[in-house]
């Protein structure tokens, strides 16, 4: 008798080995989440209409002028400055802790103005309809100063026109621009930070905007040191021939 041939190990059907494929790769990019480069967060101002109305004029004191140039040399109201000592300058520009006449003329904000404001703008929101909604505007504005008085009490505010105005050069190196923003930066932080524990016992950044109480806290400090930093279009090197 001949003896029953042993048969070999059975083939694996493959077939869905390509859709269980195609499913773990949908899989891995659904949850799989990418690194981004989040830069330097600024806003930059609209454009201007052409028919806009010009724009007063503003005072030379309220502008803390810092230039870098294509040898990235540090130049701050028209000086000299080491990079160490750039943050102390854009504190004492922000504080004007001596009311010298050179810095920003700080303005002492009250209740009492502040509640009057607030009386004086509902009233033209509910007799003018048509202008409601610049009158709205401005009662935001003086909402806010109420907000910052209720947390941390009445406050001496900068000039709306204050500004932190930062050119650099074409060929200023990328490493001297960025230690320039971080100096800038830590300068109003670090007011920020020492305002929030004075009034809430817990550094500016510690704040959790996602918390509604914290969140007020925040729109406070920032009332009181608004980052305003405003960088113009950069200077063009000229190659000597």
């Amino acid at each position: 008798m001949a003896r029953k041939k042993k048969s070999g190990p059975g083939e694996i059907n493959a077939g869905s080995m390509a859709d269980i494929a195609f499913l773990l790769l949908i899989f891995f990019l659904v949850t799989t989440t990418m690194d981004t480069d989040t830069g330097i967060l600024r806003q930059l101002p609209p454009p201007i209409p052409k028919d806009a109305p010009e724009p007063p004029k503003v005072k030379e004191r309220d502008v803390y002028v810092v230039l870098v140039n294509s040898r990235d040399q540090l130049l701050v109201e028209s000086e000299l400055m080491d990079i160490s000592e750039l943050k102390e300058g854009t504190k004492e520009f922000l504080t004007n802790p001596d009311n010298i006449e050179s810095l920003p003329e700080k303005k002492r904000i009250t209740r009492a103005e502040v509640t009057e404001r607030i009386a004086y703008f509902k009233g033209l929101m509910a007799s003018d309809a048509e202008n409601a909604a610049a009158y709205k505007k401005e009662l935001g504005k003086w909402n806010r100063k109420l907000n910052a008085i209720n947390l941390i009490g009445e406050y001496s505010e900068l000039p709306g026109s204050a500004v932190i105005s930062l050119r650099n050069d074409t060929e200023t190196s990328y490493d001297m621009y960025i230690q320039v923003q971080d100096e800038l930066t830590r300068a109003i932080n670090e007011l920020r930070n020492e305002l929030s524990e004075q009034k809430f016992g817990k550094p500016y950044i510690e704040l959790d905007k996602n918390n509604p109480e914290e969140k007020n806290m925040i729109l406070a400090i920032r009332q009181v040191y608004p980052q305003r930093i405003s960088e113009a279009e950069p200077n063009v090197t000229k190659n000597n021939k």
